[in-house]
């Protein structure tokens, strides 16, 4: 099995897809415009966003516009722009005829109610109706919690695109987007690999596609390898990767662990395992790869094995979903009669102990 052995193999594959528009996004310098009246938290907020909450060693020094509501020509460049308002502020007008106009000339723009302690004195509901369609945040630019649970969700709703820019420039948003794209490449494997079963279970198409599965399930979680490195302020070079993907994962348990499983499995026990497999394996991936990025720690083997059984579990939900969404379910459901009871299948399904 030395597709399995000789990681670098990936790296090799990885460098005939053109990486430039990933590298672009990435290196993109994002620019973010905060404007208001003095003392509306403009100085605040922009600190928050050069730092991240769970890391206080992990401050950039990425500029932000910070301009007062006389001078927002200074955001004609900016990307995205925060307009902060005081609470409580008598009068709202300015600010509204400037967001109107920023999000005629094609602006992302976020208000932001700049709370501090009033929470209990106004109410967000009325709030948002003045301003109909903007996108409004109501809290406390110092809460690191409300920021992080509350405006960097919304905010990166609203703005994909800006991604990789946003968490490689401003630390603030890293964590959140990196779980998002785990999430998302374990989603995707998991999607292609119900399609493969799908494919086994034709006979015209009956063709041993063990292997490719393998090989396209290690190619998406090198871009997510790379693409992680990117977001965290890593290299832009992939060949820069290879060390790290190699000595860090490469060798290591998750990539037996999962080649193990997805090798044993045969078309007769069904698509649910497989599904699981592979979102499991790819989420562990992710996960690993993301802890020794931003803190240079390997993952124990028993943290792995146990994160491996929870994302193992959790991939089987995913797998009933997706085949309930699936073209021809009467087929699939009908190949997963034969699975093991859930009460079984909960558990890792590689039992092997590491060499």
């Amino acid at each position: 099995m030395s597709i399995f052995k000789d990681v670098t193999n990936i790296w090799r594959n990885v460098r005939e897809v053109d990486l430039r528009p990933i590298r672009k996004q990435a290196i993109y310098q994002v620019k973010i415009a905060l404007v208001g009246d003095p003392g509306s938290g403009r100085h605040a907020l922009a600190e928050q966003l050069r730092r991240d909450p769970k890391r206080a060693d992990s401050i950039s020094r990425t500029p932000v516009i910070i301009a007062d509501l006389g001078s927002a020509g200074l955001t004609a460049d900016a990307d995205l722009i925060i307009l902060l308002i005081r609470v409580p502020s008598p009068d709202v007008e300015t600010h509204r005829a400037l967001a109107h106009n920023w999000s005629k000339a094609g602006k992302h723009v976020f208000i932001f109610y700049n709370a501090g302690g009033l929470f209990h004195q106004h109410h967000p509901e009325d709030i948002e109706a003045v301003w109909s369609a903007a996108h409004v945040f109501f809290g406390s630019v110092d809460d690191s919690d409300y920021l992080i649970e509350q405006f960097v969700p919304l905010l990166l709703e609203h703005i994909p695109k800006l991604h990789l820019s946003l968490g490689r420039h401003f630390p603030l948003f890293r964590v959140p987007i990196a779980e998002q794209l785990i999430n998302d490449t374990s989603f995707s494997n998991a999607a292609y690999i119900l399609s493969t079963s799908v494919a086994e279970m034709v006979p015209a198409l009956g063709v041993p596609v063990n292997i490719a599965d393998m090989v396209v399930l290690t190619k998406s979680q090198a871009f997510l390898v790379y693409r992680l490195g990117l977001l965290v302020g890593f290299s832009t070079r992939w060949q820069d990767y290879i060390s790290e993907f190699s000595g860090v994962i490469g060798s290591g348990f998750v990539w037996r662990q999962v080649a193990r499983g997805l090798i044993g499995m045969v078309p007769i026990i069904g698509a649910i395992p497989k599904v699981a497999l592979a979102y499991a394996g790819t989420y562990v991936v992710g996960h690993v790869v993301l802890r020794w990025y931003l803190t240079g720690r390997h993952i124990s083997k028993q943290q792995v094995r146990q994160m491996y059984s929870q994302a193992f579990s959790r991939g089987k939900l995913v797998a009933r979903n997706l085949i309930a969404k699936a073209p021809g379910p009467r087929l699939l459901r009908k190949n997963n009669r034969r699975q093991l009871p859930a009460s079984k299948s909960d558990h890792n399904p590689d039992t092997d102990q590491e060499h």
